[in-house]
């Protein structure tokens, strides 16, 4: 598929509609989905920063590596509540449609957070802070970092993700017809 090809079938799922009444309409049925995926990043948030607390806290891993280990962690549920309650997907996941892209948007979190957590540890060992203020500075850094994501993660997740009749949909073939082959 050429690139303008594929530009032709993204196009269409990044647009808003055009009419006052159709844009009304999208915004009422976008609300539930809206909280349910504000829902979904409340867990995935709160496993995330559970094991970042406690590898901060207790000393098991620098701040940056304890990051990494709590994204993977968080990554997990948000992948599998987002497909399933948020946007309804059943059936077998796709790694080439669902799971890598999914996993590419998490790693530009993991690096921003990264960043961000790394940047307040040095901070708060610059200003002296240690146990409790020191976690606290590393967990409010990486909320800082996926919350600045979390609109252009729900734009990607619904208008090209997991949208319906989504342009990277792959079925597996039947093995009937790779057999006659």
């Amino acid at each position: 598929m050429t690139t303008s090809a594929l530009l032709a079938e993204v196009r269409p799922a990044l647009s808003l509609p055009r009419s006052p009444q159709s844009r009304a309409a999208r915004l009422r049925s976008l609300a539930p989905r809206l909280l349910r995926y504000a829902a979904v990043s409340g867990v995935a948030t709160a496993t995330s920063l559970t094991v970042l607390g406690c590898l901060v806290a207790s000393g098991v891993l620098g701040a940056s590596w304890a990051n990494v280990v709590a994204v993977a962690v968080g990554t997990v549920p948000s992948f599998e509540l987002n497909r399933r309650w948020v946007w309804g997907k059943r059936g077998e996941r796709s790694i080439v449609a669902e799971v890598i892209p999914f996993c590419v948007l998490s790693l530009a979190g993991l690096c921003l957070s990264t960043l961000a957590v790394g940047g307040a540890a040095a901070w708060a060992a610059r200003a002296g802070a240690h146990g409790g203020a020191r976690t606290l500075a590393v967990e409010g850094a990486h909320v800082a970092a996926f919350g600045s994501l979390w609109v252009v993660q729900y734009l990607v997740l619904d208008r090209v993700l997991f949208r319906r009749g989504h342009l990277l949909d792959i079925k597996p073939a039947p093995v009937g017809l790779l057999a006659q082959r």
